[in-house]
C-alpha cells in the first residue's frame, strides 16, 4: 500500500506519521513543523531575548545536537549568537569519541565551542577517579549523581568563560517526564516545587537557563536528526545501565504504552504542581565556599568535591548529607528548619 500524500505540502509522499497527532508528513515538511514549534516555545516562553548570547551545552549526542542545530536555523529570526560548550568528565573509552562528534558539529556549523573539563574545575577529579573512589562502597549508581552536579557547574563555567548570557540544555519531554517520576518517587518536594517551567531564571548570580525541547518527545527528535542526517554520538555512558534513572525511564515507557499522552501530562503536572506553604523548600542562600545557590552551608557540587576530598564520597549524597555541614557536625548546628509536615500537592 503506497504512503498517503504529506497532509501539510500536499505534493510529496508522506514520510512519517507525527506520534502524537497521527499526521501524515514528508520528512521536508516535518522538520519544518519540529523547528516552527521549537520556535514558539523560545517566543512564547520568552526564554531567549534579542541580542542574547546563548551557550549550547554539547555533549555530542542527539538531544544536543538537534537543539544546536534547530537554534542555529533559528538564530537570525531570534536575533541571537550561539557558541557551544562540551564538558569532559573524564570518561575513559567514552567522551573522547562523543567530544569528537561535538568537533565536527562546531567545524560543519562554523560555531565557536570551547571545552571545559572536569580536572581541570574540580582539584583534578575526573569521573573514572570518582568511579575508583566509590569501589567497594555498594553505590556504583552514584557516578551519574556526581556526574549530573559537577556537570552543571561545569557547564555554567564554560557559558561564563564565553561571555554567554544564557545557557540552554538539550532536555527533550522524555527527560523531564522521567525527572519528574524520579522526584515523585524519591519523594524530593523540594525538586518538585521548582521542576515545572521551561527553564530558571538565574537567581543568585546564576546564568538563566532553558530548555528549548522541552515539550519535543524523544522520537521527534531522533525523527529530526533522521531526516536532517545529523551527525551524532549514540552510545551510551559506561556509567549510565547503574542509574535509578533507567527504572523511572522503563516505567515511563510502560505508562506511555497504557496513556500516549503520559510524558506531556508529567511534564505539564510539574508545571501546574503547587506545595502546600509547609511543604515548600525554604529560600535557597550562598555556598560558603564558592558562592553559588545553596539550601544548606555548601551547595551541593563543593559538599560532593568536599567529600571526596575527605575520602568519604557518600557524605553528600542521600541520607548520608543529612544531618552533616561542611565540617561533618550535625545539621542543628547549621541551621534551623521548621518540620515538614506530610502534605498532599495540590494541581
Amino acid at each position: 500500500m503506497p504512503a498517503p500524500q504529506c497532509a501539510s505540502c500536499h505534493k510529496a509522499r508522506a514520510a512519517l506519521r507525527r506520534p502524537r497527532s497521527g499526521q501524515a508528513l514528508c520528512g521536508t515538511c516535518f522538520c519544518a513543523a519540529f523547528e516552527a514549534e521549537v520556535l514558539h516555545t523560545v517566543v512564547a516562553g520568552h526564554l531567549l531575548p534579542l541580542g542574547a548570547v546563548v551557550a549550547v551545552g554539547a555533549s555530542g549526542g542527539k538531544d544536543s545536537t538537534v537543539l544546536a542545530h534547530v537554534l542555529r536555523e533559528l538564530a537570525p529570526r531570534l536575533g541571537i549568537s550561539l557558541h557551544l560548550v562540551a564538558v569532559d568528565e573524564g570518561i575513559g573509552g567514552y567522551r573522547d569519541a562523543a567530544l569528537a562528534a561535538v568537533q565536527r558539529q562546531a567545524a560543519r556549523w562554523e560555531l565557536p565551542l570551547k571545552v571545559v573539563a572536569y580536572a581541570d574545575l574540580f582539584g583534578g577529579w575526573t569521573m573514572d577517579a570518582v568511579a575508583r573512589s566509590m569501589a567497594g562502597s555498594g553505590r556504583s549508581r552514584s557516578c551519574c549523581t556526581f556526574c549530573g552536579v559537577l556537570r552543571r557547574r561545569a557547564l555554567e563555567e564554560g557559558a561564563r568563560l564565553v561571555g554567554a548570557t544564557h545557557l540552554v540544555t538539550g532536555h527533550n519531554a522524555d527527560d523531564m517526564a522521567e525527572t519528574v517520576l524520579m522526584n515523585f518517587l524519591r519523594g524530593d518536594a523540594g525538586r518538585l516545587a521548582r521542576g515545572g517551567g521551561l527553564g530558571s531564571p538565574g537567581e543568585g548570580g546564576a546564568l538563566p537557563r532553558c530548555r528549548p525541547l522541552q515539550l519535543a518527545s524523544q522520537k521527534e527528535v531522533v525523527l529530526y536528526a533522521h531526516f536532517r542526517h545529523l551527525d551524532y554520538f549514540s552510545e551510551e555512558c559506561v556509567y549510565a545501565p547503574e542509574a535509578f534513572r533507567g527504572h523511572a525511564r522503563h516505567l515511563l515507557k510502560l505508562l506511555e504504552a497504557a496513556r500516549p499522552s503520559a510524558v506531556l501530562d508529567l511534564v505539564h503536572s510539574a508545571e501546574r504542581l503547587a506545595l502546600a506553604p509547609a511543604a515548600r523548600p525554604p529560600p535557597p542562600g550562598a555556598c560558603s565556599r564558592c558562592g553559588a545557590l545553596a539550601s544548606r552551608a555548601l551547595c551541593q557540587a563543593c559538599a560532593l568535591l568536599d567529600g571526596l576530598d575527605r575520602g568519604r564520597p557518600r557524605l553528600a549524597i542521600g541520607k548520608e548529607r543529612r544531618g552533616r555541614d561542611e565540617v561533618g557536625m550535625p545539621r542543628e548546628q547549621e541551621r534551623v528548619r521548621t518540620p515538614i509536615p506530610e502534605a498532599v500537592p495540590t494541581f
